[in-house]
């Protein structure tokens, strides 16, 4: 038995403690593998809750709802309101903490109509290294992060989820389109569709990692390094420039870096 096996059955050892659990499922590899291991474990007892809103693609949430049907569960899926918080319009370095109280407080409402008491979410080993202000809001809200319990780490995660034949295994990680705009602009409803209607255009020709980055009317896009290279040949470039202008923006450009998670924080690494 290798180590991520041995942390898996730590997990359903820990998930048998519950009598019903609502588990926070955005349709990614680490919430689709907490929720198989959450249905094999309780059974009828269990739901997955998915936060609708203008921060999550549309295409994330039909995947999400395309996966829960797969697994065979019960699926809610609710408004928090997002943009009626000005906490989070406001775009501080807080942003993920409001956004991350006002869902997590609506999703245990949610759940507790429900007649469920506990959620958790799919928090891995690997996010503690981040800067990741939404884990402390889950802590305070008793948010449970059983994953974290059972030592599993990403690449341990992804493993799992090949094994068990789910279809997300090699999934690239998602995050809120307000992870898109810099901090200390505001946060609008017109920004957030121009960064998905460009995401989704990217998705369309092919590009697997992406992010594009939302500085007013321009749009800074990082690949990975494989996609980067691809980028450069004149007709696909045409198509990629096309594309994000059609999305709103007037000026397309390329970071020649390429993809890295969380770069949006270097500014609080600098000041």
């Amino acid at each position: 038995m290798n180590r991520s096996t041995t942390k898996y059955k730590t997990l359903l050892t820990r998930l048998k403690t519950y009598e019903s659990l609502a588990v926070a499922f955005s349709g990614g590899v680490d919430s689709t593998l907490l929720l198989k291991a959450a249905v094999d474990t309780l059974g009828e007892n269990v739901v997955a809750v998915t936060s609708v809103s203008p921060v999550h693609s549309r295409r994330e949430i039909e995947a999400a709802r395309a996966c829960a049907k797969a697994l065979k569960v019960r699926h809610i899926l609710y408004d928090p309101g997002m943009l009626e918080d000005e906490d989070f319009l406001g775009n501080t370095p807080k942003r993920c903490y409001y956004c991350k109280r006002r869902m997590f407080t609506q999703m245990s409402n949610e759940a507790k109509a429900l007649g469920v008491s506990n959620v958790v979410h799919g928090v891995n080993c690997d996010d503690l290294g981040d800067y990741r202000p939404g884990l402390k809001v889950a802590e305070e809200l008793g948010i449970g992060a059983p994953m974290v319990d059972a030592g599993l780490y990403k690449s341990e995660i992804r493993e799992l989820a090949e094994a068990l034949g789910l279809s997300v295994a090699r999934k690239p990680a998602m995050s809120c389109l307000a992870t898109r705009i810099p901090y200390g602009e505001k946060i609008t409803r017109e920004a957030l569709a121009m960064v998905e209607a460009a995401e989704a255009a990217l998705d369309d020709l092919g590009f697997s990692h992406y992010r594009v980055r939302h500085h007013g009317t321009v749009a800074r896009i990082e690949f990975s390094q494989e996609d980067l290279r691809r980028v450069f040949d004149q007709e696909l470039m045409a198509q990629v420039v096309a594309a994000v202008r059609q999305a709103g923006y007037l000026h397309v450009a390329a970071d020649l870096e390429g993809y890295g998670q969380g770069r949006m924080n270097r500014v609080l690494e600098e000041s």
